[in-house]
């Protein structure tokens, strides 16, 4: 919703200062098109040239996330949180071996069913029955859990970036793209020189249109797409610090309410529930199991 916001007051802004200033947009309306091509077909092309198979079908896929709303909220974090309390308090109370059905089979399971909002997240429950699972066998002491976590959110964060950095490349080849296109322009005006100064004048404002469409389509929409992206992929990556953090503090001995306190601190302020606020709904979900 805020980007296509975002889109309507770049456009208002930049065509409205425009239309104040005295400009005419018969001009623009007139170049634009051939302009538009030039520019979109070579980025399009460059994309298509610069990214294999795989960027290109993941940058593709990611696109409709950009116009989500995060799903990050302080509710999901209450609800994950939530999650690994009751895991982890059954594994204290009853021993590792009795969460081993629950890892293998968590579909099945009636504490993953309780929270519905983090079993439909596919990727995030993987990591945290993987975790689990290796806690349970018993033949990973913490320092060579964290190092694997380590590893593998690393991997999952520059896999996630991937997409980011091809909107990205994209965005900064655009200012460029325009430029060719005014340039050919240019040429044209260059080949009618007998013409009267009049209609030079259209043509030298028409490949000039390139010029600005191309930085315009730059920092004005696929730029600030990739910046985006990149703060989408800071948050799925928080989400698995958190359970890190909160797994590590388990398997170093501590009570599951202090290994929250680990996970929470972790979290970003924004999203981050009070300490007085998780303990109360854990430990009310709890109740109401």
């Amino acid at each position: 919703m805020f980007v296509l916001i975002g889109y309507v007051v770049v456009i208002a802004c930049v065509f409205g200062g425009y239309a104040l200033a005295g400009g005419k947009f018969a001009v623009i309306i007139k170049a634009a098109p051939v302009e538009l091509f030039i520019i979109g077909g070579a980025a399009a092309g460059a994309f298509l040239v610069s990214n294999s198979a795989k960027t290109i079908k993941a940058t593709v896929a990611f696109l409709p996330k950009l116009l989500k709303g995060s799903k990050y909220t302080k509710a999901r974090y209450m609800e994950l949180m939530s999650l690994l309390y009751d895991v982890l308090v059954k594994a204290r109370k009853e021993g590792l071996m009795s969460i081993e059905g629950d890892v293998e089979k968590p579909e099945d399971s009636a504490i993953f069913k309780k929270y519905p909002l983090i079993s439909a997240d596919h990727h995030l429950m993987e990591f945290i029955t993987d975790y689990l699972r290796m806690m349970v066998s018993g033949n990973l002491n913490a320092h060579e859990l964290e190092n694997l976590m380590d590893n593998e959110i690393d991997t999952h964060h520059h896999e996630a970036c991937v997409p980011a950095g091809a909107i990205q490349a994209v965005g900064d080849g655009l200012p460029a793209f325009g430029i060719v296109a005014a340039v050919l322009g240019v040429v044209k005006t260059m080949a009618s020189v007998g013409a009267s100064p009049a209609v030079l004048g259209q043509m030298i404002a028409g490949a000039l249109v390139g010029t600005f469409l191309g930085i315009l389509m730059a920092y004005g929409f696929v730029s600030p797409l990739a910046s985006l992206a990149n703060q989408k992929v800071d948050e799925e990556t928080k989400e698995l610090q958190c359970i890190k953090a909160t797994l590590l503090a388990s398997v170093q001995g501590y009570a599951p309410a202090i290994a929250l306190e680990f996970g929470r601190k972790v979290l970003y302020s924004t999203e981050r529930p009070g300490f007085a606020e998780l303990e109360s709904h854990v430990k009310g979900a709890k109740k109401a199991a």
